[in-house]
């Protein structure tokens, strides 16, 4: 066996371990606001539940190692001892990955990511309406574990009310794992998925992503296009240019007779195909020809 003290390896050497070792790794959704309202959203893997009498969850925000800085979910949590801890299921996992690129303080990962603010009943954070289960919590007390670059920060919240979606219950009241559908974390750009194991999905630019808010309209509300697939289309950095799109075009021509008088439906649905490969640039293409 290859054997380490921690002590030995670089703060970004031991993390990339650690996160790998220590898998798949439940994700804390989690949603709050600032002292002046604004709302941020952002996920954490370092999450569970520990208690049940009181009920209480546990995540942690660690410190950055790159520069020692903190994220704003734990600035905020410090202002305002309020979150919401949402749960991810696959349909929406490609926007959490989204949610997670460091835009600057203020801007509302919600517009980016294209999820729906719901409102809280008892604290001020907005629930996502996409996330099955929601948990809304009042924060009991933050431990901090160390001041350097990669030290975590726990977060225990009590959960104060909690709400269930009826699609993942069973005719007993019980929650369906297979329905819940879950995502976990794992090291790297990995994730697994609860009933269908391992897959990938690239790590945010970060030169930031254009997010949803930015979308053309008919893109932003389609009806073909999934929450996934909008996760996907905005995780790049500019649109493409007119004139690329229109060399695209006349080349696609050449298979595609069509695709010059294509409904917006038919197009979003050739979209989707490109997605499914990854090809986030030729979808884009097609979308805004």
């Amino acid at each position: 066996m290859t054997s380490f003290e921690p002590k030995s390896l670089s703060t970004s050497k031991l993390h990339g371990y650690l996160l790998s070792a220590v898998a798949p790794r439940p994700i804390a959704f989690a949603s709050t606001v600032d002292i002046n309202g604004r709302p941020n959203l952002s996920p954490f893997s370092f999450f569970n539940v520990f208690s049940a009498n009181p009920p209480i969850m546990i995540f942690s925000p660690a410190r950055r190692v790159r520069d020692n800085t903190t994220k704003h979910t734990l600035q905020n949590v410090e202002a305002t001892k309020e979150v919401v801890i949402n749960v991810v299921n696959y349909d929406m996992v490609h926007q959490m990955s989204l949610s997670s690129t460091e835009y600057p303080e203020g801007v509302n990962e919600f517009d980016k990511s294209g999820l729906t603010m719901l409102k809280s009943d008892i604290v001020k954070p907005f629930r996502v309406a996409e996330a099955p289960i929601q948990f809304e919590c009042k924060v009991n007390d933050i431990v901090k574990l160390g001041q350097e670059g990669g030290a975590g920060n726990l977060i225990i919240c009590e959960v104060v009310k909690f709400h269930i979606d009826n699609d993942v219950l069973d005719e007993n009241g019980i929650i369906n794992q297979q329905k819940l559908d879950l995502v976990a974390r794992a090291g790297g750009s990995y994730y697994t998925r609860a009933k269908k194991g391992f897959f990938e999905i690239p790590k945010p630019l970060s030169t930031l992503g254009i997010g949803v808010d930015n979308f053309p309209d008919h893109v932003k509300n389609s009806m073909v296009l999934t929450g996934n697939d909008l996760g996907m289309l905005a995780n790049i950095e500019a649109l493409p240019t007119a004139e690329s799109v229109k060399l695209f075009v006349e080349d696609l021509g050449k298979r595609y007779s069509n695709i010059k008088t294509a409904t917006h439906r038919q197009k979003h649905k050739l979209a989707r195909n490109y997605l499914s490969f990854g090809d986030i640039e030729s979808a884009w293409k097609i979308l805004l020809s």
